[in-house]
């Protein structure tokens, strides 16, 4: 089956073009699967006028996510210490995202509508993660990332599940990390893709499956697979050979919100097969918000920040951007967490908690 043909996010009519990603295997590979696209060369990824740093593409911005993909080569090849959902941060094979969370931190990096980018020299990335797991050695201090291996996060900038739909990237560092012994790959999604299971990781790849209420995802994770499908997902992944993880991201602190978590957790629970809840932990990541993206969001929708601006409850500190992030105040967050901590505790006892904050 063509990979396009599941995802009714992308309708793919233009790709800029790097000329040097056009003439990798990859970059060709790409090309051909949407032969109808418009081709547009450009100089850089990073530097494409109509599509980042003009935020009046507000009116176009799902169309942007839609029709567009870009195509170029990754340049700097590091991997950046972590220490939380990883040990490390590979170097990205793709960014951007067709999705359109209206907290999300990416777009603020590039320009808001952000669409996916593609990078084409997946051989060098490969190469580089190798010698750079090759190099750690055996990991001979448990951490909580993981108490045996290094764990190498390969989705901080996009969506590994729906890039899998435009590449064969994501598959690649899948089979990649199947046969590093001592290492993972990890990334966190919303988006369920049911090819994945076929790809035979064997334990080598976490994927941290983002939930939230659903009511909470009907207003604020805009193109998104449905909480329910995310939840129903997990127990098949843990079949297909996933060690398969929750994010509970981001979480918004509004009315009611502590009885819609519990309702959440209860879900989770009903859905959960034996071996899913034996290997079942945690992240928890109270929402950080932006003064630009708060001013974009209200443009196109203006209801999400409603729940997500609330100055009564924020406070500001400045980015490295020079805006302003907020975050539930000193104090009455720590009481949010440990809400939400003790409750998740007695609803779902056999899930670990690897962090919140």
């Amino acid at each position: 089956m063509n990979l396009t043909s599941r995802n009714n996010l992308l309708d793919i009519r233009r790709i800029y073009v790097e000329p040097a990603a056009a003439e990798l295997p990859r970059g060709q590979e790409i090309l051909a699967r949407f032969p109808d696209a418009e081709r547009v060369e450009v100089e850089s990824h990073h530097r494409i006028p109509e599509l980042y740093g003009d935020e009046t593409n507000v009116a176009r911005w799902v169309r942007i996510k839609t029709e567009a993909l870009v195509l170029g080569v990754k340049k700097s090849l590091t991997a950046r210490p972590n220490g939380r959902s990883a040990d490390f941060i590979a170097p990205s094979t793709a960014n951007g995202c067709a999705m359109a969370c209206a907290y999300c931190y990416v777009p603020r990096r590039k320009g808001y509508s952000n669409p996916i980018t593609v990078f084409a020299n997946i051989d060098q990335i490969l190469g580089y993660l190798r010698r750079h797991a090759g190099r750690q050695g055996s990991k001979t201090e448990p951490n909580q990332v993981d108490p045996h291996a290094w764990v190498y996060d390969i989705g901080e900038n996009s969506d590994c599940s729906l890039d899998a739909t435009v590449s064969r990237n994501v598959r690649d560092l899948v089979e990649l990390f199947r046969d590093l012994p001592e290492a993972k790959a990890s990334f966190a999604t919303k988006y369920v893709n049911p090819e994945l299971l076929d790809w035979d990781p064997r334990g080598r790849t976490r994927i941290r499956f983002s939930l939230m209420p659903a009511a909470d995802a009907k207003l604020l994770d805009i193109r998104t697979s449905p909480i329910a499908d995310r939840i129903a997902a997990i127990s098949d992944f843990v079949a297909a050979g996933y060690e398969v993880h929750v994010n509970f991201s981001p979480v918004v602190v509004r009315d009611g919100w502590l009885e819609s978590w519990a309702e959440l957790f209860t879900q989770l629970d009903d859905a959960l097969s034996p071996q899913a809840r034996q290997q079942l932990a945690a992240e928890i990541i109270f929402l950080t918000h932006n003064d630009r993206l708060h001013e974009v969001n209200l443009g196109w929708h203006p209801k999400a920040e409603e729940v997500l601006w609330r100055p009564e409850l924020q406070q500001a500190k400045r980015s490295q951007t020079g805006g302003w992030n907020v975050r539930y105040r000193t104090g009455h967050k720590g009481r949010y967490v440990n809400a939400l901590t003790d409750l998740l505790t007695a609803r779902l006892p056999y899930c670990r908690i690897r962090y919140a904050f």
